[in-house]
């Protein structure tokens, strides 16, 4: 038997349709069993312990990882071997969040005397809350899932995908409460671009001292077309006898000049600068400076302080090389 394209588009289909469905239907079943698991993770004093057995468990794993980026401290205990010794990693000030769609898997229930005589509070994530897990359970969430996307109605599908959705929804309510920033998510991500975009201040990758392209108030544009030759930024900026910024003068400044056919030796740069140019400031987020240069189409910026004197400049290529794009 030969399957078409059609038949595999369509098969395709009916899993998302079908999974779409039971995402949708788990929004109106966030109720107080929610809010409750929330509360539970809020006041924990140790670590969120997530365990499930096979395709729960690489899901748990998720949920853990997802906890742990978002301000939750969590790790993922694998059920088989927590009954041949990794038990020892629970303490007593923990909070265990054991998945399991039945609600039956043995290893987990095997678990659970140990657990409760430790007083460590159950979440359960399950699609029976009448289960021997539910029963055990200080909170229940069920995922409510009716049909599992394969057309077997056996392979964990339907019911993984609502799992992480809900453990997603956890880790996100848990992060708004908290008030978890931006800066906080980067101490916990510091390699990758992630890190990078978000630790990485204009500071860290701008050229200072005579390395910043600047030429007196009184400079000619000649003069100012060496100074940006020389420093090879593209622009200059102008400054005054106090060193404060007046304005800046681009490559793309002169084009629009020589169209004009203004003379370029004996015109002084300050008659034709952009004035009130955008500026960086110290300490700025690297990312939040490529926002503004994409916003405003700039290719380079100079830094200043709060007397708005040059401290320093930089161009998409050094923003390119420092990974934040």
């Amino acid at each position: 038997m030969t399957t078409t394209n059609a038949q595999f588009i369509a098969s395709g289909k009916q899993v998302v349709d079908i999974e779409l469905n039971a995402i949708a239907a788990l929004s109106s079943r966030l109720d107080e069993q929610f809010a409750n698991a929330c509360k539970l993770l809020m006041q924990c004093q140790g670590k969120v312990v997530v365990s499930g057995m096979g395709k729960s468990g690489h899901i748990g794993n998720k949920i853990a990882a997802t906890l742990a980026s978002t301000g939750t401290p969590a790790f993922f205990m694998h059920p088989g071997e927590a009954n041949h010794g990794d038990l020892g990693m629970l303490a007593s000030n923990d909070v265990l969040v054991a998945i399991s769609n039945s609600g039956e898997t043995g290893e987990l229930l095997n678990l659970l005397p140990v657990v409760k005589r430790m007083n460590v509070p159950v979440i359960a994530i399950t699609n029976r809350a009448d289960s021997t897990l539910g029963k055990y359970a200080d909170v229940v969430l069920d995922i409510g899932v009716e049909q599992e996307a394969c057309s077997l109605g056996l392979a964990p599908t339907t019911s993984t995908t609502v799992t992480l959705v809900l453990g997603d929804a956890l880790a996100v309510a848990l992060l708004d409460a908290k008030g978890f920033t931006s800066d906080d998510f980067a101490l916990s991500h510091p390699g990758g671009s992630l890190g990078r975009k978000l630790l990485l201040t204009v500071d860290d990758i701008m050229l200072k001292g005579d390395e910043i392209p600047l030429v007196p108030v009184s400079a000619t544009i000649t003069q100012a077309l060496l100074e940006i030759s020389k420093k090879g930024l593209g622009l200059t900026g102008i400054v005054n006898e106090h060193n404060e910024l007046l304005g800046v003068f681009t490559d793309g400044d002169l084009r629009r000049l020589l169209d004009a056919r203004v003379d370029i030796h004996a015109t002084a740069v300050a008659n034709v600068m952009t004035k009130g140019c955008k500026t960086s400031q110290a300490g700025e987020l690297a990312v939040e400076a490529l926002n503004l240069m994409e916003s405003y189409k700039i290719s380079a910026l100079l830094v200043v302080n709060e007397n708005r004197q040059p401290i320093g400049a930089f161009n998409m290529h050094m923003l390119l090389k420092a990974g934040v794009i």
